[in-house]
């Protein structure tokens, strides 16, 4: 018999006002197309709800004891510009599973159906933007950066119509909180003062109870929300993801990665690489995300500003770019293989990036090969790589002079920037084979990719596949917003 998960529902119960309470619409001819085994493991599930005969479990048809369901309103500017109430369009948060930890997590299911904020949506998601999350997720997260993470995915009889009919599908995600920036904005400019403070409240009594009580607790929260940002943004930089839709009701509170809509992973280094062919401005480019983080937290600040004093909040964003630099360095500098601080470690740095921007070389391929050069050798792996023999030369020598100064064992060295520099990554060739054979209720590529995803570090020649730059035609997938 399969063991039944606990849920409360927190948000339900202590902000009435903030939502509004309503059941998933099922959709027809669902079934369940593939589910996350190790994720269903952390959270405690047996397999068996995973079977046939627990189908209606994952299309919102079938609640569990303790769910109870709502969209959430919240507002937001997107690409830069006011956009007034937005909210849970096609998402409804089911619960919060009680885990045997102490900890609770939140169940959102993605298209869901028609909820009051909609908007001119039809509350539908559709198979390929639902894999593309999916997948995404996971790989970030076993890239060890703060996400959402998937847990089923689920496809139907039902066509959803984007710019052609598509399988409809559905999502189910988990976090510790889907709470946004545009929460606090949408009562912040809908002018409710108190609302404002007692989704603060909540937000600080769930997570940050370490503040709970403090009259200084708004600060303390504030800033460690902008510091867990910075560090969010940071890491995507170094493992070269572009979020390609970081409009402020996508920022999570809690610094986590959430709302994988166009994004992509660098291929060739370009750093003003724009993963959404929308966004025609490139307000989103690879080379922007840390100055777009910083407006959307200014934007966050504005919000919370009947909560503590000007000079506050300015202290609170002040820890931005130090903590960003801070971050960036660290994860850097353990790509290249350092292990202490250096002045010249950045002028190194940019060096590397700027032979790569030339060459438009493969950025993880780069750091990989670099895993395996060897101090006490003059030739690199990556040399033969690069077609500026006499630049990368000259680069190596001083890379070369810095790590025979650090004096630290090569095989030590090695085996920690190779567990630094992924071999795989999500790359867009690849998640488009995956959503190719989902399409066909066909989900083997799917579930190998999902598997070599949670190996990102691993040399495994059963691997190769998923770890090579993409082929002509997968270089330029173009990525939109229609889901």
């Amino acid at each position: 018999m399969a063991q039944t998960p606990i849920f409360k529902n927190s948000y339900f119960q202590q902000l009435p006002g903030f939502y509004t309470a309503l059941a998933p619409t099922p959709l027809r001819g669902a079934r369940l197309l593939y589910h996350s085994a190790e994720l269903a493991g952390v959270l405690g599930l047996a397999d068996e709800l995973f079977d046939e005969r627990h189908a209606a479990l994952w299309c919102g048809e079938q609640l569990l004891p303790g769910m109870q369901p709502l969209a959430q309103v919240y507002s937001g500017h997107q690409f830069g510009a006011w956009a007034g109430q937005l909210g849970d369009g096609r998402g409804i948060l089911l619960g919060e599973q009680q885990l045997a930890d102490g900890r609770a997590m939140d169940w959102h299911l993605k298209g869901a159906g028609l909820t009051p904020y909609s908007r001119m949506g039809d509350g539908r998601a559709v198979l390929r933007s639902v894999v593309r999350e999916f997948l995404a997720s996971e790989a970030l997260h076993y890239l060890g950066i703060g996400t959402t993470r998937a847990l089923t995915i689920v496809t139907s009889d039902e066509p959803v119509w984007r710019e052609k009919a598509e399988p409809g599908a559905m999502l189910l995600r988990v976090a510790p909180s889907h709470v946004r920036f545009g929460h606090f904005e949408h009562f912040y400019y809908r002018r409710e003062a108190e609302k404002v403070r007692q989704l603060a409240d909540y937000v600080i009594g769930r997570h940050w109870p370490q503040f709970a009580g403090l009259e200084e607790r708004y600060p303390l929260w504030l800033t460690d929300v902008v510091e867990r940002t910075a560090r969010m943004i940071a890491q995507w930089q170094a493992v070269g993801f572009a979020h390609g839709v970081m409009n402020t009701d996508n920022m999570s509170i809690l610094g986590i990665t959430i709302d994988y809509g166009p994004f992509g992973f660098l291929d060739a280094y370009q750093p003003d690489y724009i993963c959404n062919h929308t966004d025609h401005q490139g307000r989103y480019a690879f080379d922007n995300q840390p100055a777009v983080g910083l407006w959307n937290l200014h934007r966050l600040a504005q919000a919370l500003s009947g909560l503590m004093s000007v000079s506050a909040l300015e202290q609170a964003l002040a820890r931005y770019q130090p903590a960003l630099m801070e971050a960036y360095g660290e994860e850097m500098r353990a790509k290249l293989g350092f292990t202490t601080r250096d002045r010249q470690d950045n002028d190194i740095l940019t060096g590397l990036l700027g032979l790569m921007a030339r060459e438009g070389s493969d950025y993880t391929q780069v750091f990989r090969l670099l895993s395996e050069s060897e101090a006490d050798n003059p030739r690199s792996p990556l040399r033969d790589e690069m077609k500026d023999l006499a630049g990368f030369d000259l680069w190596y020598q001083s890379y070369r002079r810095r790590l025979l100064q650090e004096g630290v064992d090569s095989d030590r060295r090695r085996q920690a920037m190779l567990a630094k520099n992924p071999n795989i990554i999500l790359r867009n060739y690849l998640a488009q084979q995956a959503i190719d054979g989902a399409e066909q209720n066909d989900a083997t590529f799917l579930a190998s990719l999902h598997q070599a995803l949670c190996r990102p570090f691993d040399d495994d020649p059963a691997l190769n596949d998923f770890a090579a730059p993409p082929p002509e035609w997968g270089r330029h997938l173009e990525i939109s917003c229609s889901s």
